[in-house]
């Protein structure tokens, strides 16, 4: 596991940042430096919104062979990597991305530590009801949540559901991740309550009917992990599925980019999540942070990041991501970088004079 520096050796030699910018808590500061929004009132205006969702699957101390310690702690660790960052300016684009939109930080999301390690159908429900209620303030003003979690289902289908009520009409689904997640039930709970890391899709699209499987754009997945039968059953219903094999031998980026396009086919509103095991063996790290998760023929950060920007400037509802590889500093950088990116299609969207979608 890399080594995660201390707060103290993150803003070290960052002295245009060292006190300048609002603080959550002590060593956690809003994401890059944004107002902190404490009340849903505080909202109203805002184009896109900030929320943690600190949650860890499952029974016992571990997640996938990594300390769960590791994993909740993202929230604010991207946070924190954020600030090293002067602002919201992107040369690549020459872009300021908060002179066209107010972003805000909604903190974490008040999820009692127990749910993370004590995994009880009531204490899952409980911690997706309070993610919810803050996605659903987000919407309700018009803003997109932007919710930075670990495990489902507080970083997916709390997010997906909320979208599926609040769009008026058909709503597409764009997809990264190594695993299909769309098994008829929960493996760790067996409750049809649970929309669980191994199910939520599944449950998402039998729940909100205005999901339709043809509107799916599904990224990254590889290898020997899935059953054939649910994958031939998204298949033959219409979803784009681009594996990463064939990303590598035929797509490119510029291929998977053009077929975002059926995600917005007919539809009224778009649903983006990011499960960063997707990265897998081809981050910007070396060696294992993902524990049991990680495989070969991974994303690359770069691939990640522009899909990101791409979703935003073709206009999005909701965003989550879920899965960040934990313990390093540069792979807590590449969620800072996917928002921030995601931020500027925003702008250059409503540059353009268009809504969020």
């Amino acid at each position: 596991m890399p080594h995660y520096p201390s707060w103290q050796d993150t803003l070290a030699g960052k002295t245009w940042r060292t006190t300048h910018f609002p603080r959550i808590k002590a060593e956690m500061p809003t994401f890059l430096g944004v107002p902190h929004a404490i009340r849903d009132d505080d909202l109203v205006g805002a184009d896109a919104v900030i929320i943690g969702a600190p949650f860890a699957a499952g029974w016992g101390n571990k997640y996938s062979g990594v300390d769960k310690a590791e994993w909740l702690a993202a929230t604010e660790r991207v946070r924190q990597q954020s600030i090293r960052y002067r602002g919201g300016y992107v040369q690549d684009f020459d872009l300021d991305i908060f002179e066209h939109l107010k972003v805000v930080d909604y903190g974490d999301v008040d999820i009692p530590i127990e749910a993370s390690y004590e995994g009880t159908v009531e204490r899952i429900l409980e911690a997706q009801e309070k993610v919810e209620k803050k996605v659903k303030a987000a919407l309700a003003v018009g803003a997109v949540p932007i919710v930075i979690g670990q495990n489902s289902p507080c970083a997916s289908y709390a997010i997906g559901r909320p979208v599926a009520e609040h769009v008026k009409g058909p709503v597409g689904m764009v997809s990264l991740d190594t695993h299909w997640d769309c098994w008829p039930y929960d493996w760790a709970t067996m409750s049809d309550y649970v929309a669980g890391s191994t199910n939520w899709k599944d449950k998402l699209f039998r729940d909100c009917p205005n999901y339709a499987i043809k509107n799916l754009v599904e990224i990254g997945e590889r290898g020997m992990l899935e059953n054939p039968d649910v994958v031939r059953h998204y298949l033959r219903n219409g979803a784009c599925f681009m594996p990463m094999f064939k990303i590598r031998t035929e797509l490119g980026i510029q291929g998977v980019i053009d077929n975002l396009k059926h995600a917005y086919d007919g539809t009224n509103g778009i649903y983006a999540h990011f499960d960063m095991d997707v990265l897998g063996g081809a981050g910007p790290t070396e060696g294992d942070v993902l524990g049991e998760l990680a495989e070969p023929i991974g994303m690359t950060d770069y691939e990640a990041i522009r899909i990101a920007h791409e979703v935003g400037k073709r206009g999005c509802t909701g965003l989550s991501f879920l899965c960040i590889p934990p313990g390093s500093a540069i792979m807590y950088r590449v969620i800072v970088y996917a928002v921030t990116y995601f931020l500027a299609g925003l702008a250059m969207r409503k540059a353009d004079g268009k809504a969020n979608f």
